[in-house]
């Protein structure tokens, strides 16, 4: 089973190594992480890097991840990964995608007129694609699934699992990495952190990310 993950400079490294962490213990398991150009891609936190090959290498893959990074409004009119995307589709058994990644399957037409989700701080630009935004973890709608911010991704790539294999194969990839959340606050979502918590971290968001890209394409037409 072939597996694309599809990476650019400035993904987050969490979107692509949680998934492959998973995924990559799919019966004939054969993983790759895809880019543009290939090579080596350097994520949004400094000193990790990630091997890639070209995406001409993989023109039908079986699966299709597709990480979130700090800079994927860069990408959203890259016509290369678009129509690879669309292409990759076509084929594919399950089109998925972790955080902001949703937004390029947006952009691939991928999302219109069904149910998706996004990081929250993206989650309504998903209306610019003609999707319904969802403020859920995991969403599944036809053959596309989207999932909610970076960690989100070790979920969607276990319920993919399921769906391939069973709920029971399913438990035993999740035993295998004893993936057993216990965080120290239940501070994880917007629905759950501190109002003060919130605010903060909506703070630093648009210091260094800048506006979402809903806000963006407001701003063109104001």
């Amino acid at each position: 089973m072939q597996i694309a993950l599809l990476i650019y400079p400035g993904f987050t490294s969490l979107d692509a190594v949680g998934p492959f962490e998973v995924l990559s213990r799919l019966p004939a398991a054969d993983a790759r992480f895809v880019s543009a150009g290939g090579g080596p891609i350097e994520a949004d936190q400094p000193n990790f890097v990630l091997p890639s090959v070209p995406l001409s290498e993989v023109t039908r893959p079986d699966l299709v991840v597709v990480a979130g990074g700090s800079t994927t409004q860069q990408y959203l009119e890259n016509e290369t990964i678009l129509d690879w995307l669309r292409t990759a589709h076509e084929s594919a058994r399950w089109t998925t995608s972790v955080c902001t990644g949703s937004l390029l399957l947006g952009a691939a037409g991928l999302l219109t007129g069904g149910r998706a989700t996004s990081h929250w701080c993206e989650l309504e630009s998903l209306r610019v694609f003609g999707a319904e935004p969802v403020s859920e973890r995991v969403v599944v709608h036809d053959r596309v699934i989207t999932s909610a911010g970076v960690s989100s991704g070790i979920d969607m790539a276990l319920r993919l699992v399921d769906l391939l294999e069973g709920a029971e194969y399913a438990q035993g990839v999740q035993l295998a990495i004893e993936y057993d959340p216990q965080p120290p606050y239940d501070a994880g979502s917007m629905a759950k952190a501190p109002q003060a918590v919130a605010e903060m971290v909506r703070g630093v968001f648009k210091e260094h990310y800048g506006p979402s890209w809903a806000e963006v394409q407001s701003a063109k037409t104001d």
